[in-house]
This record gives C-alpha cells, sequence and structure tokens, in this order.
C-alpha cells in the first residue's frame, strides 16, 4: 500500500469496525432485551459519507478500481498513455466536483442550521464537516495523482504511466491475489 493512502485507510478501518460493533450491539438489544440504542442507522449513515471519499482515494491511489481492459492491452504504448491521463484526470475532475457539491451543502446547512431529522435531532454541520474534510481529502489526492500522470505524460515517460496508472494485467491480478492469500495464511495460523 502506497503511504498517500495508509492514515485514510485505517480511518476507513476502524470508522466501519466501530460501526460495525454499534450494529452488533444494537441488534443483540433488540433480538433479546427489546431495547434500542436508537439511531444506529443515523450513525451508519455519516459513516458511509465520511469513509466513502476515503474508499475512494485508496481505490484510486490503488489502482483497485474496476477497469475494463479488453482492449487496454491491445493499444499502443502511446494510446494506453493517454487513456491513463484522461482516466486520472476525469476522476480529478468528478473528486473536485464532489466537492463543490459537499461545499455547497454544508453551506446551505450552515445558512438553515438544519439538523436531522431522528430522534437525535443532530445539528447536521457536524457530521457534514466531518464528511467536508473526508471529500476535501479525496479530492486533493485525485488532482495530486492526475497531476502526476499528466507529468508523467509531458516527460514522455509512458511506461511508467502505463505501469502506474494502466490497469494490472490478469496474470499481475492474480500474483497479487496470492500473495495476499499468502500473508492472511500466514496470519490465520
Amino acid at each position: 500500500m502506497k503511504p498517500m493512502v495508509h492514515l485514510p485507510s485505517a480511518i476507513f478501518g476502524a470508522i466501519m469496525i466501530l460501526l460495525s460493533f454499534a450494529i452488533a450491539i444494537e441488534t443483540i438489544l433488540r433480538k433479546f432485551f427489546s431495547l434500542s440504542l436508537g439511531g444506529i442507522d443515523e450513525i451508519g449513515g455519516y459513516a458511509v459519507a465520511i469513509v466513502a471519499p476515503l474508499a475512494f482515494l485508496v481505490t484510486a491511489s490503488e489502482q483497485a478500481h474496476i477497469r475494463i481492459n479488453v482492449l487496454h492491452a491491445k493499444l499502443s504504448l502511446g494510446a494506453r498513455a493517454v487513456l491513463n491521463v484522461a482516466a486520472a484526470v476525469s476522476l480529478a475532475l468528478l473528486a473536485l466536483f464532489l466537492l463543490y457539491f459537499t461545499v455547497e451543502t454544508v453551506r446551505e446547512t450552515l445558512a438553515y442550521q438544519s439538523i436531522a431529522q431522528t430522534p437525535w435531532a443532530t445539528p447536521l454541520i457536524y457530521p457534514q464537516a466531518v464528511w467536508l474534510c473526508a471529500m476535501l481529502v479525496f479530492a486533493a489526492g485525485a488532482t495530486v495523482l492526475a497531476a502526476r500522470s499528466v507529468l508523467l505524460l509531458a516527460r514522455g515517460e509512458l511506461k511508467v504511466l502505463d505501469r502506474r496508472f494502466g490497469p494490472g494485467s490478469a496474470e499481475e491480478e492474480l500474483e497479487a491475489e496470492l500473495a495476499d492469500l499468502k500473508i492472511r495464511e500466514e496470519v490465520a495460523q
């Protein structure tokens, strides 16, 4: 894993583990004691809104998103380079658009002092501020990746660009999965 995504990955994992425990506790309380903590669904919504941009960044940085590469491998190195840059730049543009949308949502929340229509009546500025920070991290990371791809193209480093920003081959993906399986087996023992 690249250093750029260590912290977002750790935050993502911690939030999802905490949410899983909260849901498990809520389920047990409902099943056996007819009690509810109330608001776990609200917390779950906030958690997903916060971790989604972090997951997007990790996926983009690790080139782990799904890409249909049937034709990609058959193209020339130059054509692949252009497509890889187009993919990185379009992701950065999407991230910036989502950041804009998030900023506008937070501005409206501030203007109207919106609260959640839930039992907790949470002032929405608090979870949305964290959401904005996560979206800012995604937008900044995606922009850095796009800038790197454009710089590699401008320098003519097409092989590096293809290796760093292109989809992996089926053999590379198989090797990565087998290496990951080996690590999981060693940890399990």
